[in-house]
């Protein structure tokens, strides 16, 4: 009789490892899938994730190979690109309607600003994404669907980044600074949580404003001397400081 108990707790624990290890493939495969299907629904480029890893007992996860494509017009081969990012939550969470996550860490993220001194990169994504989720709210479900999950993020860091800036109007000229560290705290936390758009568009409103204030010094620099393409066809003239300066300084103060 012992024996049979034994057999039967051993049986038991093998289903239950077997099913741990179902779910966490599973889990990481769902964030995956999300992340590749329906961002680029969302922002309209491209988005590649290289793997996700989610362990549903410590609540630890590392995302890896993070690319997220340029709007279509641009030339430069990416617009965010991030080596590795960590995230902690936690996991009793996932069996409620909101999803605590309790910080996410993006480390020495590279990002591209491409400007032609009217509109950037950064922002065609931001607006592609105000576009698509209706200023922030997840594309309409059929009536049978079950309503997504909330977030709240109670910290998200981005630190040890840099901003690689290219200038269109300026002969493609470029050039790289640091990215200010970006920290943002309680999103989500009041209520009911916030939308996945909705926590990719505080994200994306945070690094553009900064990438933004970063490049401004070194568009100006790089427009030292340059050759400033006109709005006309055929037509070139060589900008004063002045002109590149003022150019800059209308680009930062329209939203996107």
């Amino acid at each position: 009789m012992k024996k049979i108990i034994v057999r039967i707790l051993i049986a038991l624990l093998v289903l239950l490892v077997l099913a741990a290890v179902a779910l966490h493939l599973f889990l990481d495969s769902a964030v995956k899938h999300a992340v590749e299907v329906i961002g680029p629904d969302l922002m309209k480029v491209q988005i590649k994730l290289d793997s996700v890893n989610l362990s549903l007992l410590s609540g630890s996860g590392t995302f890896r190979g993070l690319v997220v494509g340029n709007p279509e017009g641009f030339k430069t081969t990416s617009a965010i690109s991030v080596g590795t990012a960590g995230l902690a939550l936690k996991p009793a969470s996932l069996l409620s309607d909101k999803i605590i996550v309790e910080s996410i860490n993006l480390q020495a993220p590279e990002i591209t600003f491409e400007t032609d001194l009217r509109q950037n990169n950064l922002s065609k994504i931001l607006a592609n994404l105000e576009a698509t989720s209706g200023a922030g709210k997840e594309p309409a479900q059929p009536k049978e669907a079950k309503p997504s999950k909330k977030l709240e993020v109670d910290d998200f860091l981005i630190r040890g980044g840099k901003i690689h800036v290219s200038v269109s109007t300026l002969g493609g000229k470029s050039t790289t600074v640091a990215l200010p560290e970006i920290h943002l705290k309680d999103l989500g936390k009041e209520g009911d949580g916030i939308t996945a758009a909705e926590l990719a568009k505080k994200v994306l409103q945070a690094l553009e404003s900064s990438a933004s204030k970063a490049a401004a010094t070194a568009i100006a620099d790089l427009s030292k001397g340059g050759v400033f393409l006109s709005n006309e066809a055929g037509k070139t003239a060589t900008n004063t400081l002045e002109k590149a300066t003022h150019s800059i300084g209308d680009l930062f103060k329209k939203k996107p």
